[in-house]
């Protein structure tokens, strides 16, 4: 694994940003825990993302947790892609005019 971040899906609505840290800190130093909320209703997404200081720890809690069990809902949890530029799959249908 290359990298400190992890994908985590599939959270129970009610899960916190301090929730989230605390279950993955128990494998590794995480440096931040976050839940991804809808921007109008500022209600939980259902999956966020962690990041550690070391690919080792990340790799332990992925092991650790991926398919775990979690405020009744299976974890899943995957190395995090990088974001894509939204605008690049605009430009590859050419202008309208």
């Amino acid at each position: 694994m290359q990298g400190k971040k992890l994908y985590v899906g599939n959270l129970n609505f009610s899960v916190t940003n301090d929730q989230l840290q605390k279950l993955f800190a128990e494998h590794g130093e995480v440096k931040d825990a976050v839940v991804i909320m809808d921007k109008y209703t500022d209600k939980s997404k259902g999956f966020g993302f962690i990041e550690f200081s070391s690919s080792e720890d990340a790799q332990n809690a992925l092991n650790a947790l991926n398919n775990r069990e979690f405020e009744g809902r299976s974890l899943k949890v995957n190395e995090a892609r990088p974001k894509q530029d939204n605008n690049r799959n605009r430009d590859s249908f050419g202008s309208r005019y």
